[in-house]
């Protein structure tokens, strides 16, 4: 929710931002490490990814709550990190494939150049005939 606001003392008008507080949703990580859902990692990352790519700031804010809001529908307290990956991925390449090559690079921890031109000529494919994860 946003919220128009004046400052008493000095009479500045500013916006503020508010979120109604949800319960509690935690990201195992890899290494089994419990650590809370932070939705600023997932706009990290998938920033960095469309850095200098024609792509604006109000669709990566708009994946990220639409990734949010897929997570908390799972009604579970704990989902896997692979979940919010596979979710970031497939929006990537629907959107951008630079940024989506440039996410799995990272997420996918390429070991050799070999395993990325894979990745790379998996982009010529449409999406639904690739195999992949059900997410």
């Amino acid at each position: 929710m946003r919220r128009r606001r004046e400052c008493v003392s000095c009479g500045r008008r500013f916006t503020s931002y508010e979120r109604p507080e949800e319960p509690r949703l935690y990201v195992i990580k890899k290494d089994g490490r419990r650590e809370p859902f932070d939705r600023v990692k997932i706009m990290a990352g998938i920033s960095k990814a469309c850095e200098k790519r024609p792509v604006p700031r109000e669709t990566i804010e708009a994946i990220v709550q639409d990734i949010e809001r897929q997570a908390r529908d799972k009604l579970l307290p704990e989902i896997p990190t692979s979940f919010i990956g596979d979710l970031v991925m497939r929006r990537l390449r629907e959107l951008d494939d630079i940024a989506y090559v440039r996410f799995a690079s990272v997420y996918k921890n390429f070991r050799d150049v070999e395993s990325f031109v894979q990745e790379v000529q998996q982009l010529s494919k449409p999406a639904s005939n690739q195999a992949g994860r059900e997410v």
